[in-house]
């Protein structure tokens, strides 16, 4: 008998066990006749005058009638729930409702005969789940972490134009020099495994193990700012081709409801809990280099990789509020204080403050927003280089020649509440000085960006975008023909999204005046003016 049916009969037992108040001599048995019998038998308890929703045996009166229909009332359709119960009568009610549960067993055991086979057949898979389960569990690699990986191909290459002079000792004119050395077509990748670990539900152990082959490709061969956002050099991969290498290894957890904290000893300044956003929501496997760095590379210096922390403060008071602030040593694993360590006054390091607000909905047009403001302390060694990742010679030598900058940007986005016609907005502008400069100082580089999304473009899943900007240049300083050594950059792609796992992304590109009007590096001032149109394929996979 099942565990419910036996609490059912269990007052009903109880009453035969328990003393009486009532002799044989007291019995009427002609009452119990009629109180047994089928033709008192009710179908509703609302078939009882004397029983009311607030009694506090209604419901479960209500369940023996509906259910096993073994409950009789009186001839004046009462049930007198308040009367004493003889023996007797507990005995003919335990007895009626055994008959029904007997019913009910039969019906039970006929059925179970019928579906034999099914049910045996059922059984079989049942038993069959159950050993695969063990043995997933015997073998599994972790309980508590998740592998997600992304690998990416890519097909592409660069056509150089313009009037550059000719370098001395060369035959060539600068743009003839590098369609000669780096016009090639490449075919390269880039792999990146993400192992996530949680150990509370709350809290990230993240490892990235990263590879690739664009060293010496058309994005890796010293054209910095053509490099995609991909490009395992740059992006603190392997610098040997071919080579997996940690690329990212940190823990963010929170603290309390308001504040989230992140350590680690490879970790980058757009990791989780390092900012409280990315300004952007233009895509991150965007094309050109410059177009991930919201429009300011030296603030947001993703070239800045090494042993860090960081913390987001989101007030429950402010809805949409963060406040943010990191601190990452490129140098933490070196013990000398001229070159490495934390917080030594040789190590290359970078500090980053950001106050940014995320809005639900904007105010008149709908959609959603948000705004953010960073400064940026970076110190000594390559992250003086930050703005030649993405910037034209000249910014490059501004970096090689600083012992220490200070940025600002101020970035932000705006997305539709539907995808359509209208697109999502992506803007930045940054700008860079110098704290202490071989150069007398006072030396700024500036750059801004726009980039524009379109989701569910012509198919739905499918995506369609483009940027415009200039990457970081010298706009004050260093001369006036320094101050003409900027570029325009622009990109468009479309995404065809294949399958949930699967896209494909044919882009093309156009950089005016790569290497600047004057551009130290090539030809002593002498005006070289190299234009770059470039276009690539790159299908994504993600698992």
């Amino acid at each position: 008998m099942k565990l419910f049916q036996k609490l059912l009969l269990a007052p009903a037992a109880l009453g035969l066990m328990a003393p009486v108040a009532a002799s044989a001599a007291d019995l009427n048995v002609a009452g119990i006749r009629q109180y047994t019998t089928s033709e008192e038998q009710v179908t509703s308890i609302t078939q009882f005058s004397d029983v009311k929703p607030t009694d506090w045996a209604y419901q479960a009166l209500s369940n023996l009638i509906e259910r096993y229909g073994c409950v009789a009332g009186y001839p004046n359709s009462t049930y007198k729930g308040g009367q004493a119960m003889t023996r007797y009568e507990a005995a003919a009610l335990l007895n009626a409702c055994l008959d029904r549960v007997t019913e009910v067993t039969d019906e039970v055991k006929r059925l179970v005969k019928e579906f034999e086979k099914e049910l045996a057949v059922l059984k079989g898979r049942v038993d069959s789940l159950e050993a695969k389960v063990g043995e997933l569990e015997a073998t599994q690699f972790s309980t508590t972490t998740k592998l997600k990986g992304i690998a990416t191909f890519v097909l592409g290459g660069n056509s150089f134009t313009g009037n550059g002079g000719i370098p001395r000792g060369q035959d060539l004119n600068r743009a003839e020099a590098f369609n000669s050395s780096l016009g090639a077509t490449t075919f390269n990748y880039d792999l990146r495994l993400n192992l996530d670990t949680s150990f509370t539900g709350k809290d990230l152990l993240r490892t990235t193990l990263r590879a690739g082959n664009f060293a010496a490709s058309a994005y890796g061969t010293g054209l910095t700012f053509l490099e995609p956002a991909f490009e395992s050099v740059v992006d603190g991969g392997s610098t040997a081709p071919n080579v997996v290498s940690i690329n990212r290894l940190f823990y963010n957890f929170p603290v309390g409801d308001e504040l989230s904290v992140t350590a680690g000893g490879v970790v980058r300044v757009d990791d989780p809990g390092m900012l409280g956003i990315w300004p952007s929501v233009y895509p991150a496997d965007t094309v050109l280099d410059f177009f991930t760095y919201a429009g300011a590379p030296g603030a947001y210096n993703l070239a800045v990789l090494g042993g860090g922390a960081g913390f987001v403060y989101s007030p429950k008071w402010a809805k949409g509020l963060t406040i943010s602030q990191n601190y990452v040593a490129v140098g933490s694993n070196n013990a000398d204080p001229d070159a490495g360590g934390i917080m030594t006054t040789g190590t290359p390091a970078g500090a980053v403050t950001q106050i940014a607000y995320v809005g639900d909905k904007t105010p008149l047009i709908g959609g959603s927003y948000a705004l953010a403001a960073a400064y940026t302390y970076l110190q000594g060694g390559q992250t003086g280089d930050a703005p030649c990742a993405s910037g034209t010679p000249d910014a490059c030598t501004f970096g090689n020649n600083v012992v220490s900058t200070n940025s600002i940007a101020l970035s932000g986005y705006w997305k539709p509440e539907k995808s359509g016609f209208i697109p999502s907005i992506s803007w930045g502008i940054g700008n860079t000085s110098s704290g202490d400069s071989q150069n007398g100082g006072n030396d700024v580089i500036a750059s801004w960006y726009t980039g524009l999304q379109w989701d569910d473009a012509f198919i739905k899943g499918n995506a369609a975008g483009m940027a415009v900007g200039q990457a970081p240049y010298v706009s004050k300083d260093w001369g006036a023909q320094y101050q003409n050594d900027s570029n325009w950059m622009w990109e468009w792609w479309y995404k065809f999204q294949v399958t949930d796992n699967i896209s494909v992304t044919p882009a093309v590109y156009y950089i005016s005046r790569y290497a600047g009007e004057s551009s130290a590096e090539f030809g002593n001032g002498s005006g070289t003016n190299v234009n770059v149109f470039g276009g690539l394929l790159k299908t994504t996979f993600k698992f």
